[in-house]
């Protein structure tokens, strides 16, 4: 009797939902769009009630010609940090603040200062920025009274989906670890944070593995889905978590990459990680045994270069980059490209850092150009694993995922830039398909979590450095470290912010 789990990972601009069985193998996908607001420059918000409507047109449509008794269990994943606030009766108070949204950029140095003095103040204040589930509530204390009064409970991404589904409030560790409101070593909610924003303790939602079962789907929507009325919900997880699981980083330790609107560089991490740049995420599969992912941030990956290829080139999709660049054309390009364009978090923690061009000509084409944007985003990998002080060559290889890794120039320049071969996973593993994995691993039962992976680890494409390009790529290298400081010390104190 073939039984169903669902995966669903609500992401930035697109819901993926992936259907698998107990063979662990993809039986269906589908993508449900939809677009967020800016009412004001710089702000990223969605009506949290279009994630709720995509998510049942998808299950709708994912699980058209299967037998929906079979369903087991639904497995839900996302975007983390993105803020969403309920009154005292559940309903909705305002759009959900978006983990991409930049209002309170201005606030983020004295946020910093305040919380300094905190246990794990030190950690805090150097990992709180902007779009953190912290800096949004503080936001909202101070210029939306009003709402920020009637918050009966907050809630972090994905959490809304299955609050919706079940009834049910909570989160899993990692988005509480990874919100700034929380103390990881004591693994509680900070109570000086929570005297900071005078939140009642009652606001916060209850802390859970990932594989805790938040409830099931309730009955009106399960007769509305045609759904068994006994389908369990997990409390589910951050997606890069749901990454880890699919690709195998945290049950076999390496390091993972993932492409998409922000780029982020995952590895398990210890005790001796604790000074590490980056956000430390705790997870625990059923809180009896946890552990510690250390997670680098290049803000600005995908969403660089949309900016780059939609709206500068005029381009309708991305498929383009790889027939119109010649990497062997391109060893003699010595342009550089700064790719922050909306701050950076995990290297400078600065909301202000901008990008740029350096040393274009009046021979650069457009294939020139665009091939220095994405040599400059490997270039922002580079220093991030060198912050890091992360070394390749105990792995072998770094594994790639998410949007970019589909792109064959994209992943042969990383391979230049780090001298590493680049692995393509393949093109369903992701935070979709590794929450589905937890959803059925949850219902077999079995404790053994180095096996949740199991036959599911497939490399579609390998990418090895190219000698001559190392080399290119290394003395450009050198020179894109001294964008930072030279860009600073051009703009600050001269141009508005």
């Amino acid at each position: 009797m073939k039984q169903l789990y669902l995966g669903i990972d609500l992401g930035t601009s697109a819901m993926k939902i992936v259907l698998i069985d107990e063979k662990k193998q993809v039986v269906g996908h589908t993508t449900e769009v939809y677009q967020l607001s800016s009412p004001q420059d710089g702000w990223s918000e969605i009506h949290q009630e279009i994630w709720f409507e995509k998510l049942l047109s998808g299950i709708r449509t994912v699980m058209e010609g299967q037998d929906a008794g079979k369903l087991r269990s639904i497995g839900l994943t996302g975007q983390m940090h993105t803020l969403v606030v309920l009154d005292r009766d559940g309903q909705y108070i305002r759009p959900a603040m978006m983990w991409n949204d930049l209002r309170t950029k201005a606030m983020i140095p004295q946020l910093k200062e305040k919380i300094r003095c905190f246990e794990e103040g030190e950690y805090l204040s150097r990992t709180i920025s902007i779009g953190s589930p912290a800096a949004n509530l503080y936001w909202l204390k101070q210029y939306e009274p009003e709402n920020y009064a009637r918050i009966g409970k907050f809630l972090i991404g994905a959490d809304y989906l299955a609050y919706r589904l079940t009834g049910n409030y909570g989160t899993d560790y990692c988005e509480a670890s990874t919100s700034c409101l929380y103390e990881i070593k004591k693994r509680r909610w900070s109570a000086q944070m929570r005297e900071l924003l005078e939140l009642d303790e009652a606001v916060y939602p209850e802390v859970y593995g990932s594989m805790h079962v938040a409830g099931t789907v309730r009955a009106e929507i399960a007769e509305a889905l045609h759904l068994p009325s006994d389908v369990a919900v997990l409390t589910g997880t951050g997606d890069n978590p749901a990454t880890a699981i699919s690709t195998g980083c945290l049950t076999n330790g390496y390091p993972v990459i993932s492409l998409g609107t922000s780029g982020v560089l995952v590895v398990i991490g210890g005790p001796e990680w604790s000074d590490t740049p980056g956000k430390r995420i705790l997870f625990s599969f059923d809180e009896s045994r946890y552990f510690h992912l250390i997670q680098g941030t290049v803000q600005s990956n995908g969403r660089t270069l949309s900016w780059w290829n939609n709206e500068i080139l005029n381009n309708a999709d991305f498929s383009v980059i790889d027939s119109t660049i010649n990497l062997e054309r391109q060893k003699n390009n010595r342009m550089l490209f700064y790719p922050h364009l909306a701050g950076e978090k995990t290297l400078y923690g600065d909301p202000f850092l901008r990008g740029a061009f350096v040393g274009i000509s009046t021979d650069a084409s457009r294939e020139d150009m665009t091939y220095s944007v994405l040599e400059g985003l490997c270039f922002g990998f580079r220093e991030l694993t060198e912050k890091m002080n992360l070394s390749f060559g105990a792995f072998g290889s770094l594994k790639a995922v998410g949007g970019g890794a589909k792109s064959k120039v994209w992943m042969q320049i990383l391979a230049n830039v780090l001298n590493v071969p680049i692995e393509k996973m393949d093109g369903m593993i992701g935070a979709a398909f590794g929450i589905a994995l937890l959803a059925y691993h949850q219902c077999t039962g079995n404790s053994d979590y180095a096996g949740i992976t199991d036959r599911t680890i497939r490399i579609e494409r390998r990418f090895l450095p190219d000698k001559e390009m190392v080399d290119i790529c290394d003395r450009k290298y050198q020179a894109y470290k001294r964008l930072h400081d030279g860009l600073k010390y051009i703009t600050d104190g001269i141009l508005p912010s």
